[in-house]
């Protein structure tokens, strides 16, 4: 079985590349998928120099919506989920997220940061139902309502849905990755708000 890797991102010009990169050096990936989530920069011209098949939104519509986009457009059954602003990814994270379901002993994998960074890890360790980085069955994501207005709530609509389901779940550890803060990319008072945004969109999806 092949993947289709999706790639929803917004703004992250600096981190697109290297991403791309890793994910393409996997066999078991026959497809990068970045959705361009209204990006104002040159995140769109920089998947596409870098192999990726682009979509790009005029608008910013969410994560969610993002994903819904790239999901469409997949021709496989088992996605991989990841972030655009990743840092120190790896061929071997990639194949680790995807291996469980490959080898049918996992529908959804659930990527958690390790010795990476202290913030990220303890975010992660605390919630890892937040995390971005997932190998998935295309079915999970499909069986979602209204997945395209859950904005940064997906993540916990896709554990909502296994749980619900009965779906198999395994947690794979990540060691030395990463992702950059929306502080650090926003400076502290744009990304603390951002931040904010985005735990209301995660508490309004654990109430749906």
């Amino acid at each position: 079985m092949k993947a289709v890797c999706i790639i929803p991102a917004y703004n992250e010009e600096k981190t697109i590349a290297d991403v791309i990169d890793v994910v393409k050096s996997v066999d078991i990936i026959n497809k990068v998928i970045v959705v361009s989530d209204g990006s104002t920069d040159n995140t769109a011209t920089i998947a596409r120099n870098h192999g990726a098949i682009v979509y790009e939104l005029k608008e910013n519509k969410g994560k969610g919506a993002a994903v819904k986009i790239g999901v469409d457009n997949a021709d496989s059954e088992l996605i991989l989920l990841l972030d655009a602003d990743l840092i120190g990814l790896t061929k071997e994270h990639v194949v680790d997220l995807l291996n469980p379901v490959l080898r049918d002993e996992a529908d959804m994998t659930i990527g958690i940061f390790a010795k990476g960074r202290f913030a990220t890890d303890l975010a992660q360790f605390v919630a890892p139902h937040l995390s971005g980085q997932r190998a998935v069955k295309k079915e999970i994501i499909t069986k979602i309502n209204n997945i395209d207005i859950t904005r940064y709530g997906i993540e916990v609509a896709l554990t909502k849905s296994v749980e619900r389901e009965g779906y198999r779940v395994v947690n794979v550890e990540l060691k030395d990755l990463t992702h950059i803060m929306k502080e650090e990319k926003l400076g502290f008072r744009k990304g603390f708000a951002a931040r904010m945004k985005m735990y209301w969109d995660i508490l309004r999806c654990l109430k749906m």
